[in-house]
């Protein structure tokens, strides 16, 4: 077995067949969610670290934030706008009902998730991929794609399809900004805005709710 027919076999065991797993496993996998998500983000670390052709500078630089800032920006408050419109209109009984009935959880989601959630996630779904799969998907468009694809396929763990939707709306738009910031730091500032927001919000209630 060469080189790309591996990293074809790690792709699809990693980020196709395991995502499958955990769903068709997903009742017994409620709190294993954010160990198994450490692990997975060790790992990938781990061969990111011990590859020589790996830039270590992304992970923490803010490379083209320049060419991405207005963007990130623009794309938040007109879609926390419109979001939180929608969301109030067909679930106003949920509206900011997280920060309004429960603020010391709420304030303590500000802090970790970031750190235990969205930081995982972009390094394993934005830097690990984009480098790891570049060789055998040379297309940056493609890599785009097919990382928000693989992204939304994780969230199939949570059982619900509206997590689903937005995984893969929320991965296009980070995998677009990690292919043009090439940073690993604007991503998790992005991620983290829009999913404190979500949450803030009242959408987060669909996360884990069962209800496919």
């Amino acid at each position: 077995m060469n080189d790309s027919q591996y990293r074809w076999l790690e792709l699809l065991g990693v980020f196709i067949l395991l995502p499958l797993v955990g769903f068709a496993a997903r009742a017994h996998l409620q709190n294993w969610l954010i160990p198994a998500l450490i692990t997975l983000t060790a790992f990938c670390c781990f061969i990111l670290l011990t590859d020589p052709h790996f830039k270590r500078f992304r992970l923490t630089s803010l490379g083209q934030f320049a060419a991405v800032r207005k963007r990130i920006a623009t794309f938040f408050m007109v879609g926390a706008l419109l979001s939180g419109v929608l969301y109030g209109i067909i679930n106003q009984d949920n509206w900011f009902s997280y920060p309004l009935e429960s603020p010391a959880s709420w304030l303590m989601l500000l802090v970790l998730y970031p750190l235990l959630s969205v930081l995982p996630q972009e390094l394993i779904f934005r830097t690990y991929f984009f480098h790891r799969y570049k060789r055998i998907i040379p297309s940056k468009t493609a890599r785009v794609w097919l990382s928000a694809a693989v992204f939304a396929l994780a969230h199939m763990v949570y059982g619900n399809l509206i997590a689903v939707a937005l995984a893969f709306a929320g991965g296009l738009l980070f995998s677009y900004t990690y292919a043009q910031s090439r940073s690993t730091a604007v991503c998790v500032l992005e991620h983290s805005i829009w999913g404190l927001w979500m949450f803030t919000l009242g959408i987060g209630s669909y996360i884990d709710s069962g209800a496919i």
